[in-house]
């Protein structure tokens, strides 16, 4: 055991080749990136896997890892989410963390538990969307974000939603949880 997860042994990530530890979540993640790529459309230089977002609440930083960041024309166009459980408790979170991923909001933010899916509009924070086979093509998502203004979250939302993660992701989580990282 390490952490809160099994370890099954290694297995060679889809995106990056590189060798990981397997564990049941990480499946669900290696799904989610064969459906990225083969169904959706998306090359993987496009799909950057565990992505770390530097956090702060006060004087208490952390770092939480962003299971999928999509680029599309340089821009982070969308951001997706994994936990095992309940999506709408995840909501919160991930909207947030569209807003701290870069400087603009991102438009599209999804929370999956491998088995279903959320999609929500970054703007309107509104559920646009359920399932798997909902989460954006690559198509899809440059059409959406086309004619889109990526404007600058401002310092004092950006202080909020940062505080927000904090709350869900890392208050209250065990010391032993290696998904996260305080600093």
């Amino acid at each position: 055991m390490n952490g809160h997860h099994l370890i099954l042994g290694e297995l060679v990530d889809f995106i990056t080749g590189e060798t990981i530890e397997d564990t049941h979540d990480e499946r669900y993640r290696q799904k989610l990136a064969r459906l990225l790529v083969e169904k959706k459309g998306y090359n993987k230089s496009e799909v950057n896997p565990r992505y770390e977002l530097h956090i702060s609440a006060g004087n208490n930083k952390a770092i939480v890892k962003i299971d999928f960041i999509i680029i599309l024309s340089a821009k982070i166009c969308m951001i997706i989410k994994y936990g095992p459980g309940s999506l709408v408790t995840r909501h919160r979170p991930v909207l947030a963390t569209s807003r701290l991923v870069a400087p603009y909001q991102v438009p599209i933010a999804v929370v999956t538990n491998g088995e279903d899916a959320d999609i929500l509009d970054g703007l309107t924070n509104k559920v646009i969307s359920s399932g798997l086979e909902s989460i954006p093509s690559r198509a899809q998502l440059l059409e959406r974000v086309a004619d889109m203004r990526f404007d600058e979250i401002p310092a004092r939302r950006a202080e909020m939603e940062s505080r927000i993660i904090y709350a869900f992701e890392i208050d209250g989580s065990c010391i032993c949880d290696d998904s996260i990282c305080r600093e």
